[in-house]
């Protein structure tokens, strides 16, 4: 699979996860489902973990329910999840996999020093119960 991510997108998320740390951030992903899919836009969303919040990231799912109704508004999907790794490798840990969605794209940014550097993009397989990981391409 690979997914499509444009530039200013991209550059909104390194915002975000710069902005969160030493916290994880996290927000959606709108766009459209197909192979491709494609990124048309990103959203903050506030992590709502109770706990340590620099490697835990929770959303409120009412502010998912906004975000998909946001999405259709705009004849989009909400088809993927971003979130950071604050000092830590851009791949899903074990609570990523304990949450994820079929149906979703994760992108993960790792931030190191306050700084965002790898970026991975991943879907989970739910029949062997792990991540395969998505081509990204910067358009």
């Amino acid at each position: 699979m690979t997914i499509e991510i444009p530039k200013s997108v991209l550059q909104a998320i390194h915002d975000h996860a710069r902005a969160a740390y030493p916290e994880e951030c996290c927000g959606f992903l709108l766009g459209h489902s197909g192979a491709p899919r494609r990124i048309e836009e990103s959203r903050r969303a506030r992590n709502v973990a109770t706990e340590n919040r620099a490697r835990r990231y929770s959303i409120d799912p009412l502010e998912l329910l906004h975000a998909d109704d946001d999405a259709r508004k705009k004849s989009l999907e909400l088809i993927g999840v971003y979130h950071s790794h604050p000092d830590h490798p851009a791949a899903p840990s074990e609570y990523d996999r304990s949450r994820a969605a079929s149906w979703l794209s994760y992108v993960i940014v790792s931030v190191v020093d306050g700084e965002p550097k790898d970026v991975t993009a991943w879907q989970f397989d739910e029949t062997a119960r792990l991540f395969r990981s998505e081509a990204i391409v910067v358009r």
